[in-house]
């Protein structure tokens, strides 16, 4: 008998779940088939759980309709078909496919209902019924950015005439227009705050606009040094505005070397190369950039340069580069430049510049010796554009693209002569993502030398890891070249990627009338550490007219850390 029981009581427990899990279905029509077509192209949901889910869909269905045009819809009946159907008749009537909108001159400006409207005049604007909501969002918005952030707009006196439908616009603005009376920083105290009204151009007294600040600060992940924590907050009093800024101070200061090695040609025995770049960013809270490099190349060359970038000087948004650049080959000679430029930020990705480069020059040989190295000395008017778009997220490449020109005209005066001289020099990369691990860097470089005459202590310099891989250090000199860097890049994870190298140079050699291709060839190996990137390259360089040999191939260690 327990059994029995039990047995049953089993089989009235599931058939309840059965039962109070069904789904119940819901079906909406219209008038007419033209009515329901309507009704079904709004894709309504027929199956619902209860009563209450399926009365927020009706309604819902409603709310869409009116908001096409049908405002006089109504619902006609909702009732029960059978124990699992509810049938619903909703009736559309005329629908409206205009309204006109009647306005006082001195509430919106004209210009404004041209954006939203092809039919304005000084009394009304007409509007397609759909576009209601968001033409007045946008009306809203435009208030808004005017300093009038709790400013009102809706229609009133909604009206129809026969075929027309009519209304007032009413515009209802509280408060006087809003200012910036205060900026405050917030987790970095000594933020530069010459970037807030140069970089950001968020200064005091500025109309009150929330969008365009929540731009504006976008521009802080374009920055080095600092970076934004949460979104801009804004404090609003009786009689004053408080903009709230978050930002957090980062690890900009970067240490940079390599150690390379290959066997020389003569000798048979292993030669060492290498170089130390140290880069110091903000240290004084002033958004300066201090960078000193010391290099020592094979065949005895030595290089030191020091720069200073010092932004928006005496809180103008003008800003100064100062640079020195000591090189000495062996006993041969020994060239100082010194470089004074004005620079002016236009925007966070480009920057322009203008100043003037001396360049002196000694030859330190014997006064017996015949050679191409005389004493001279250059001054040049220059000016250069710079432009750069960081992907500071991606943490291997951190750089997606650069350009850079800069063209220097003026005088070399020698022993011998003076005459006039051009020098222009060009640099650009871009990565190119093919997906989340692919990618391939391409860089063009470039550089001229113009001159009725030339000297071997002149001619500029290139090879090695920084321009064409597989060669020794600046051991090509050429009064003109031109060449291109190319990558395949793989990512094996976050953190690590492997790429191909294959480098093409062009250069002319004016003073011994030479002309002469090179090309580069190789593997290379990326890991980011916990002290900063590791780079492995190793490539094997020859010219045109050159076999391949083994011999040839130079290894490059750099680490670039970031502390």
């Amino acid at each position: 008998m327990k059994k029995n029981y039990f047995i049953a009581l089993l089989i009235c427990f599931t058939y309840g779940i059965k039962t109070n899990s069904q789904d119940l279905l819901l079906n909406i029509s219209g008038n007419n088939i033209l009515e329901t077509s309507k009704i079904d192209s709004c894709n309504y949901s027929k199956k619902h759980k209860n009563y209450k889910s399926i009365s927020k869909e009706v309604l819902r269905i409603q709310n869409l309709l009116y908001k096409q045009g049908y405002i006089e819809n109504k619902l006609n009946k909702l009732e029960k078909f059978n124990d699992s159907t509810y049938k619903a008749k909703i009736e559309l009537n005329k629908l409206y496919k205009n309204i006109t909108i009647h306005y006082k001159a001195n509430t919106i400006p004209k210009n404004w209902l041209n954006g939203i409207s092809n039919t304005v005049t000084d009394t009304h604007f007409v509007l397609t019924f759909k576009d209601i909501e968001s033409s007045l969002k946008y009306l809203n918005s435009k208030l808004s950015e005017q300093g009038y952030p709790f400013s009102k707009i809706k229609l009133n006196d909604i009206t129809t005439n026969k075929n027309a439908l009519s209304a007032h616009l009413d515009v209802a603005i509280k408060n006087k227009k809003r200012t910036i009376n205060k900026i405050k920083v917030e987790g970095y105290k000594k933020f530069p705050k010459s970037y807030l009204k140069h970089f950001l151009k968020i200064k005091k007294n500025q109309t009150f606009n929330l969008n365009a600040i929540n731009k504006k600060t976008e521009l802080l992940k374009t920055l080095k040094f600092a970076n934004q924590i949460k979104a801009p907050e804004v404090l609003f009093s009786k009689d004053s505005t408080t903009l709230y800024l978050y930002v957090k101070k980062a690890q900009t200061n970067t240490f940079d070397g390599f150690l390379g090695f290959g066997t020389n040609e003569d000798t048979n025995r292993l030669e060492f190369d290498g170089f130390l770049n140290l880069g110091l960013v903000n240290n004084l809270n002033y958004g300066e950039t201090f960078r000193l490099l010391y290099k020592s190349d094979e065949g005895d060359q030595k290089t030191f340069q020091a720069s200073l970038s010092l932004p928006y000087l005496f809180k103008s948004p003008v800003g100064v580069d100062l640079e020195l650049n000591i090189f000495r080959r062996d006993t041969s000679f020994s060239t100082t430049r010194q470089a004074f430029k004005l620079n002016y930020q236009i925007n966070s990705k480009q920057k322009i510049a203008a100043g003037i480069t001396g360049t002196k020059s000694s030859n330190l040989l014997p006064t017996n010796f015949v050679t191409q190295i005389e004493d001279f000395d250059t001054s040049y008017y220059t000016l250069a554009y710079n432009y750069i778009k960081p992907e500071l997220e991606n943490l291997l490449f951190p750089v997606n693209a650069s350009f850079s020109l800069e063209t220097n005209f003026g005088n070399r005066t020698s022993n011998i002569s003076k005459e006039q001289q051009s020098l222009i020099l060009a640099n650009a990369f871009k990565v190119f993502n093919l997906n989340a691990r692919n990618s391939i860097y391409i860089r063009l470089n470039a550089e001229q030398l113009n001159s009725d005459t030339f000297f071997e202590n002149e001619l500029r310099r290139f090879g090695g890891i920084n321009s064409i891989r597989g060669f020794e250090e600046n051991s090509i000199l050429a009064s003109q070249f031109g060449l291109i860097n190319s990558e395949y890049r793989y990512k094996l994870s976050n953190g690590i990627y492997v790429h191909t190298i294959i480098d093409a140079a062009y250069f002319e050699n004016k003073i011994n009338d030479s002309r002469q291709k090179l090309f580069g060839y190789g593997l290379g190996l990326g890991i980011l550490t916990k002290s900063g990137l590791l780079k492995l390259n190793y490539a094997n360089g020859k010219s045109e007219d050159q076999k391949f040999k083994l011999s040839n191939s130079k290894i490059h260690i750099s680490l670039k850390a970031t502390f």
